[in-house]
């Protein structure tokens, strides 16, 4: 804190680091000691985190509440003025936000004496030139601290030397820019009128050059004209800003203005204020039309066209109906049109969002003025691209309009839809459309059909945004005035009919019908899906689709008034009257599902009657005959009438129909075929679900014909090049022309236009030989050449341009297919939901298949991967996944046996195992459909009455009792494991195994024999490392422990504990990777088994695992030592000490050498002692916690000769020669029996553990019974040690028996671990203190 205090701009060091450099605080009255969590406010209020900040000055706040006449206030003022200048410039504005808090509270701090505080800590006239940048900030965010805290405005004294301040900021614009002139505006606009009379001749010159310096001064003025205008017309006289002389000074400044707020995105205050000015003194047009029009539209500067376009948007709420009317036809809403245009869509210039923002603020600020809403719309509306209008037809703004204002713009849109009135327009053209020279692109005739596109677009659009039923009229007029123009038109005006009433002004042309007729459906999906609950339901109780049906009957009824656009014949006619009949019909059955989806049905096709009325009359004639049988069914008990055999289902043709719906561009259609097929899908046949695989099945719907054409809607909808600029379609052309030309020269030259080169070659002897080098050509024959080349170059380029198109025509055809199949899926998506118990899904597996096949192959586009991901879904979540299967599969159990085996076999013959883990899934699904399926056996056993309450609990039980045949599944999937273990580059996969016999432990029992034969022999290494790892993974299992009897568990254990000795006789040999991983495997595996026998308390012999293993440690241990393959070698070495362990044999740890611990002999006290250098304090020092087998090292560790070393004691001498014999002996494969093994040491209860580990040790001691020696099958195991690499020595370990059993451990799948005798720790302090004394000795000279 001294520190901070010394330094004038210097960051203050923190408190903490105050502590650890050991600077002490010089605060007389001991702050800084006994109140830290205060000094820590400081350091929270300069963190960037916003959160943080806020906390610790609400925190400083409340402790100076407690203390506000305690030292602690003076330090917090000094403290929060001195971070005002600190180098962080984040911190900056946190200490004036601070203190403006802390003024704030406490009002009784003058703020005079802050300001001069202020002044003196940062003196402006004692700054120099590398500290100037803090030192000026720190007084500007001083004086906006006082401004914040809501008390300068209140202190004039303080006011003015405030202002004084600025003043003098003001005079470096390198570093403040016009930071203190805007600060100054801050303040002075809260600044009362009276303090105005003495501020302003200090504040403001009385010369007009210094109001139009900066946007500053001139805001300055302005806001002294509207506080004080006496005042300032005594100052400064009569000024008159709008007069001609000051035009250009006045653009000049808010081009200035416009470039200082570019980044910022916002309305300078000073246009704005002008703005208002211009308004009091009734000079708006003028200013509108000289400063805004004709001063800042002048020029290409975009910053000061956004100036003009926010000032338009704000100015929006001031402005009168004759003063917007001048606004939105004038040069800048031009202008602005212009911009909508030509801007990118996606482009952040683009303005359409802001002024989006500023119309909903006017529309929602006068919702009690529906004309001046009305005349807002109507203005934006009428900006138009060559009668286009450049707002968008989806325009939110529609929300905010009142009813009367919604009622009167709806049916101006329609009256400039009936009667364009192109005069009242405020139209445009750009640039690119001035210089084309069509004369179509610039009659009326393109403006009208441009115009009524986007107003019929924006009433579908205005009905989207409704969301009340009160505008229910609102919604039908519009619905009605679409479909009448869409297909009808007036022969004669009718009241009775209002769309008759008024005609056109220009006549109707077909495209425009189209644009509405495609209005209108969109219209009818809009009211069929998102109104279905608030505006679907009318008085009546009727839908908006039968209204519109009984709208369109009558206007069928008055054909001589109204007439059809494309009349209907008398077949067509029939089919509309047989349709409104069985509405009639289906109204008696109004309360069953399944009529609501049929009667919604026959709606929508009636509606498509007047769309396509070929194919629809023939789909109503269809649908009628599906609803006549399907509701005749329940009601018809007896088959009194004889049915025509070749007559199909009525479920068959509905499917049909439904397909034929799919093919249709329409999402109203797709979502009503899936709402009937969800009723239908009860009644399916195989007939009808072969009639939907057929359509997703690849090879039969490219090779039939006759199958459901797909529409393509891009082909009938209109073009939009004329809204799109012509520049941008040219280059789009020609760049697919440079492809497709890229394309055609890298592919391989026609050899039929070769031969047809040389031949006009040859006749024009252009292709010279020997005895015509001489020769050469005359004028007209190479002009006969040229014609000729040119003409089969012509030819060649059609034909390259027929193959192009046919190229793309087939992609489109493609394309459409698999749209076609996406949707048709919808359908087995739909039926998989509804009916997952119904037989017919299990044929539906391998056409799923095969189309996850072929689309895994040709996954390129788009589209092949949503049909491989729509169908993948389908499979695995509504067919595998599904908690309900087929429970009653009849007379199908053969031919599922047969199924399950053809898919085994595909899943074998696959080329990528992702492909192939789908038929292994399929084959899993068939099993569990005929594990839950009873057998017919089991089924009379119930009816007879035997045992029908009881539930099988044992697996065989439940197999007895089910369709599930072991012995037939078994050679199936032992085939497939066969192939698995012994095929070079199988698909199947070890998860596929592991979940097939996680689901079926006894399949798994009949096929352990097959893993357990693979684990050694003839097979590859690979193969026999995955054999191993299968039998690693199920081995552990819970499920699979019940299926063996104990006996033939034992024999089980035994058989593959013999294996896997035959795989490690081999240890530590291995050179390639198969070889390595088999290594790994085999001791993953047996570790594996020696868990099972541990848990399970397993008698098996383990002599000849440990004398392999013991045989095999020379082997590992130059492995390691030679370095190869270091990070297999290590894992391998791991786990053959995780085997040893657990058979009782500890592994020796390695410790590096420390040569400080033991000087040389050649190493002089003297020189020790230079060594030393420093002092490494307490808290810094590493505190070695020495375990159990550091103990044991450092006793058998032989300590350096020398001269200044004591003598060593017997005792010692004899231990480490004892060390010594034992190491030497199992180096040299000695048995412990014939060597002296020495006791193991005995544990002192009385004294307490010294680590945690031993403490954990003592109570496995405790556990065990005694901790007596055990033996395992009357054997001794000996204790290999693993020789050190860079020791002089072997340390000693404790010798082990093991008993009968292996240690029993807590869990089965965690290690087991045995508890070895240690030391007492009172022998390892002793040894400890010992060693400090001879170090201790040794260091002094």
């Amino acid at each position: 804190m001294a520190e901070m205090e010394a330094h004038d701009v210097a960051e203050p060091v923190s408190p903490r680091d105050a502590v650890k450099s050991g600077a002490r605080p010089a605060d007389p009255q001991g702050l800084l000691k006994h109140s830290r969590e205060f000094l820590d406010f400081f350091w929270d209020i300069a963190k960037p985190q916003k959160e943080t900040r806020l906390e610790a000055t609400e925190k400083l706040l409340q402790y100076l509440r407690t203390r506000p006449e305690g030292s602690e206030m003076k330090y917090a003022l000094k403290r929060l003025i001195t971070g005002l200048g600190v180098g962080q410039e984040t911190a900056r504005p946190c200490y004036s936000l601070a203190l403006a808090q802390l003024l704030q509270s406490f009002e009784d701090i003058p703020l005079c004496s802050i300001l001069q505080q202020i002044e003196e800590k940062h003196d402006l006239q004692k700054v120099k030139k590398a500290t100037m940048r803090p030192i000026l900030f720190a007084n500007l965010f001083g004086v906006l601290a006082l401004f914040q805290s809501g008390r300068l405005v209140k202190d004039s004294e303080a006011l003015m030397k405030s202002v004084k301040l600025l003043q003098a900021l003001g005079h470096y614009p390198n570093h403040l820019q016009e930071q203190p002139q805007k600060a100054l505006v801050d303040i002075l606009s809260e600044v009362p009128e009276a303090m105005w009379q003495e501020i302003l001749p200090k504040v403001l010159k009385a010369d007009l050059n210094s109001v139009f310096a900066s946007p500053e001064h001139l805001e300055l003025y302005l806001l002294a004209h509207q506080k004080v205008p006496a005042k300032l017309e005594e100052l400064m006289g009569s000024v008159n800003l709008f007069s001609d002389e000051n035009i250009p000074r006045l653009v000049t400044v808010l081009k200035t203005a416009a470039a200082s707020v570019k980044k910022e995105r916002k309305l300078p205050a000073v246009a704005l204020d002008l703005l208002r000015l211009a308004l009091k003194e009734d000079k708006f047009p003028w200013f509108w039309k000289e400063v805004v029009e004709q001063g800042l539209l002048t020029k290409q500067f975009w910053p000061a066209s956004y100036l003009c376009f926010r000032l338009l948007g704000a100015s929006l709420p001031l402005l009168s109906k004759e003063q917007l009317q001048l606004v939105m036809r004038g040069d800048l809403i031009r202008h602005f049109g212009e911009h909508m245009v030509t801007v990118k869509p996606r482009s952040q210039l683009k303005f359409a969002p802001e002024m989006t923002e500023y119309v909903g603020t006017f529309l929602e600020g006068c919702q009690d003025d529906p004309e001046r809403q009305l005349a807002m719309m109507v203005a934006f509306t009428s900006v138009t691209n060559q009668g286009f209008p450049v707002m968008p037809t989806y325009w939110r703004v529609v929300r905010y309009l009142s009813a009367p204002a919604l009622k009167g713009y709806v049916s101006w849109l329609r009256d400039m839809f009936l009667q364009p009135d192109l005069d009242s327009l405020v139209d445009f053209s750009t640039c690119n459309q001035k210089k084309a020279q069509d004369a179509s692109l610039h009659g009326p005739e393109r403006a009208v059909f441009r115009l009524r596109k986007w107003v019929i677009l924006h009433l579908v659009s205005i009905v989207d945004n409704l969301h009340l039923e009160k505008e229910e009229s609102l919604i039908e007029e519009v619905a009605r005035f679409c479909f009448f123009h869409s297909f009808f038109e007036t022969k004669k005006p009718t009241s009775q009919i209002p769309e008759t009433e008024q005609q056109f002004s220009f006549p109707m042309d077909g495209r425009s019908r189209e644009v509405v007729s495609s209005a209108f459906f969109s219209l009818l999906q809009t009211l069929s899906t998102q109104f279905k609950q608030a505006l679907e339901q009318t008085q009546d109780r009727q839908s908006w689709t039968y209204r519109l049906v009984q709208f369109a009957n009558m206007l069928l009824n008055h054909n001589h008034h109204v007439a059809l656009v494309t009349p209907f014949t008398t077949k067509q006619r029939q089919a509309w009257n047989r349709m409104l009949q069985t509405l009639k019909e289906l109204e008696a059955h109004s309360s069953e599902a399944k009529a609501t989806a049929f009667r919604h049905l026959l709606l929508l096709v009636g509606i498509h009657l007047f769309k396509s009325p070929t194919e629809s009359c023939d789909l109503l004639g269809d649908i009628q005959t599906c609803i006549e049988k399907s509701l005749g069914e329940k009601t018809r008990r007896t088959r009194s009438k004889a049915t025509n055999p070749e007559e199909p289902p009525w479920v068959e043709v509905m499917v049909e129909i439904l397909l034929a719906l799919l093919a249709q561009p329409s999402h109203l259609i797709h979502h009503v075929a899936r709402s009937v097929f969800s009723h239908i899908c009860a009644h399916m046949t195989p007939r009808a679900l072969q009639l939907i695989l057929d359509v997703l099945n690849p090879e039969q719907s490219q090779d039939e014909d006759d199958n459901v054409v797909v529409v393509d809607d891009s082909e009938k909808q209109l073009e939009d090049e004329e809204d799109k600029s012509s520049d941008s379609e040219d280059d789009k052309h020609s760049g697919s022309e440079d492809e497709s030309d890229e394309e055609d020269r890298d592919g391989d030259v026609d050899p039929i236009f070769r031969e047809q080169l040389m031949a006009v070659l040859q006749t024009g002897k252009a292709l010279g030989g020997e005895d015509d080098d001489d020769e050469e050509l005359g004028d007209e024959a190479m002009m006969a050449l040229d014609e000729n080349l040119a003409s089969l170059f012509a030819e060649q380029k059609l034909r390259i341009q027929a193959r192009r198109d046919e190229k793309n025509k087939l992609r489109k055809e493609k394309a459409l297919q698999r749209d076609f199949q996406i949707r048709v899926l919808d359908l087995i998506e739909v039926m998989a939901t509804k009916q997952p118990k119904n037989p017919l899904m299990l044929e539906l597996l391998e056409p799923l298949l095969n189309i996850i096949r072929r689309s895994m192959r040709t996954s390129s586009t788009k589209q092949e991967q949503d049909l491989l991901h729509k169908t993948a879904r389908i499979f695995t979540h509504h067919l595998c996944r599904s908690r309900h299967y087929c429970s009653n599969v009849g007379n199908f159990v053969e031919t599922l046996y047969t199924q399950v085996e053809r898919l085994v076999q595909q899943a074998g013959h696959q080329a990528d195992s992702s492909i192939s883990r789908y038929y292994f899934n399929a084959s899993f699904y068939l099993l569990r459909v005929l594990k839950g399926n009873t057998s017919e056996k089991s089924s009379h056993k119930k009816k007879a009455g035997t045992d029908t309450n009881s539930k099988p609990t044992d697996p065989k039980v439940a197999q007895a009792t089910s369709c599930f045949d072991l012995s037939r599944v078994t050679p199936i999937y032992s085939s497939a494991l066969r192939s698995f273990l012994t095929k070079r580059n199988s698909p199947l996969t070890v998860p596929m195994f592991l979940s097939l016999f996680s689901r079926h432990p006894m399949l798994y029992k009949s096929l352990l024999p097959v893993v357990v034969e693979h684990v050694t022999g003839q097979t590859r290494s690979r193969h026999q490392a995955q054999a191993c790892l299968l039998l690693q993974k199920t081995l552990p299992v819970r499920e699979l422990r019940p299926c063996f009897e104990d006996t033939e568990w034992e024999q089980l254990m035994s058989q593959i504990m013999a294996k896997v000795t035959e795989n490690l006789r081999a240890l530590g040999e291995a050179q390639t990777k198969p070889d390595r991983l088999k290594e790994r495997s085999s001791l993953e595996l047996l570790n594996t088994l020696f868990r099972i026998i541990n848990h399970e308390k397993l008698t098996v012999d383990l002599t000849g695992v440990r004398s392999v293993l013991q045989s095999q440690q020379q082997n590992l241990q130059q492995r390691v030592q030679q370095g190869g393959h270091s990070t297999g070698s290590c894992r391998l070495y791991d786990l053959y000490w995780q085997a040893m362990k657990i058979l009782g044999v500890q592994r020796p740890k390695l410790e590096k050498k420390d040569a400080n611990k033991i000087p040389s002999a050649t190493q002089s006290p003297v020189s020790m002692k230079r060594k030393k250098k420093g002092f490494l304090p307490e808290t810094k020092k590493r505190k070695k916690h020495k375990s159990e087998g550091t103990t044991q090292e450092e006793d058998a560790k032989p300590t350096a000769t020398s001269g200044d070393q004591p003598p060593s004691t017997g005792k010692k001498r004899r231990r480490r020669k004892k060390a010594k014999v034992a190491a030497e002996a199992q180096v040299n494969g000695m048995s412990a029996a014939n060597s002296p093994a020495p006791k193991p040491p005995t544990v002192n209860p009385s004294t307490p553990a010294k680590s945690r580990k031993l403490r954990k040790r003592k109570k496995k001691l405790s556990q065990v019974n005694g901790a007596t020696p055990t033996q395992v099958n009357g054997a001794t195991p000996t204790s290999p040690v693993e020789p050190a690499v860079e020791k002089e020595h072997q340390q000693e370990l404790p010798t082990k028996e093991v008993s009968g059993k292996l240690p029993q451990s807590a869990l089965p799948q965690k290690k087991a671990k045995l508890s070895l005798a240690v030391r007492s720790p009172s022998l390892f302090q002793s040894q400890s203190k010992k060693k400090k004394a001879q170090r201790r000795k040794w260091k002094k000279p």
